[in-house]
C-alpha cells in the first residue's frame, strides 16, 4: 500500500504536468503546419525532441552520483518553487485577475504572424523555427517533471510512461481535430499540477532534511490535502476581495 500513493502519485503529476505543456507545444506547431506545411513543422518538432532526448541521455545519469539526501532536497525546493509558480498562476486565473490561456488565441496569433513571413525566402525556415523553440521550451519543463517527481523515489520509468501517455493523447486528439485543443481545462490542470508538485516538493524537502514522515510515503496524500485546502481557501477569499464578472470564470 505504501508503495501505491508515490507509483499512483508520480504517474499523475507527470501525465497532467506534461499534458498541459504538450497542449501548449502543438498549438504552435499545429499552426505552423497549417500555415507552411507538414516538412517545417515535423522537422521543428522532431530537432527539439531529438535536442530533448540528448539532454536527457547526458545529464539523467548524472542524478546517480549525487547523494540521495542532497538530491531529495535540492529537487524538493525546485518542486516547491516550480509548483507554487503554477499554483499562483492557476489561483489568479480561477478568480479573473489573470486572464486565462487561450489556446485559440494563442494560435491565431501565431498563425497571423506566419502569414506575414509568406515572402521571406526564409519563411520555412522560421517556421520550422517556431516549432522548434515551442517543443523545446515546453519539453524542457517536461524533463524537469518526469525528473523531479520520478527520480528521488526510482520511480524515473513510471513518470516517463505518464508523460508519454499524455504525449500519444494529445498528438491522437489533436491530429484527429486537427484544431488547437481550447476545450482542454488548462487552468484546472494547472491547479491540480500546482497542488502535486508543491506536495512533492514539502515531501522530498523534508526527507532530505531527515524528516521522519508519519505513515511514510502516504503522508503524500496528508500533505497534498493541507495544500489543496489551503490553495482553496485562497481562491474562495480572492474571489470575495475581487468578484469576477460573468463569463471570465475558469475552463
Amino acid at each position: 500500500m505504501t508503495n501505491f500513493a508515490p507509483l499512483v502519485s508520480t504517474i499523475s503529476a507527470a501525465f497532467l504536468g506534461s499534458f498541459v505543456e504538450m497542449v501548449e507545444a502543438f498549438t504552435i506547431v499545429l499552426a505552423v503546419g497549417l500555415t507552411r506545411g507538414l516538412r517545417p513543422a515535423l522537422t521543428g518538432a522532431v530537432l527539439a525532441l531529438a535536442v530533448l532526448t540528448a539532454l536527457v541521455l547526458a545529464f539523467g545519469p548524472l542524478l546517480a552520483l549525487v547523494p540521495i539526501t542532497i538530491l531529495q532536497f535540492a529537487v524538493g525546493v525546485l518542486l516547491i518553487l516550480f509548483g507554487m509558480r503554477w499554483l499562483r498562476k492557476a489561483i489568479l486565473r480561477s478568480v479573473g485577475i489573470v486572464p486565462l490561456h487561450d489556446e485559440e488565441a494563442a494560435f491565431s496569433k501565431e498563425t497571423a504572424a506566419l502569414r506575414r513571413q509568406a515572402g521571406d525566402r526564409r519563411a520555412d525556415y522560421l517556421a520550422g523555427l517556431a516549432a522548434f523553440k515551442a517543443v523545446l521550451l515546453e519539453g524542457v519543463e517536461v524533463v524537469f517533471i518526469v525528473i523531479a517527481v520520478g527520480g528521488t523515489h526510482g520511480q524515473t520509468l513510471n513518470a516517463s510512461l505518464g508523460a508519454l501517455a499524455a504525449f500519444v493523447l494529445v498528438m491522437v486528439i489533436g491530429l484527429a481535430v486537427h484544431r488547437p485543443l481550447a476545450r482542454v481545462p488548462e487552468n484546472a490542470l494547472k491547479f491540480v499540477v500546482g497542488l502535486m508538485l508543491t506536495s512533492f516538493g514539502i515531501f522530498w524537502t523534508g526527507e532530505g532534511i531527515g524528516a521522519d514522515w508519519p505513515g511514510a510515503d502516504l503522508a503524500l496524500l496528508a500533505i497534498f490535502a493541507v495544500v489543496a485546502l489551503a490553495s482553496l481557501a485562497i481562491v474562495r477569499w480572492l474571489r470575495d476581495a475581487h468578484p469576477a464578472p460573468a463569463g471570465e470564470r475558469p475552463r
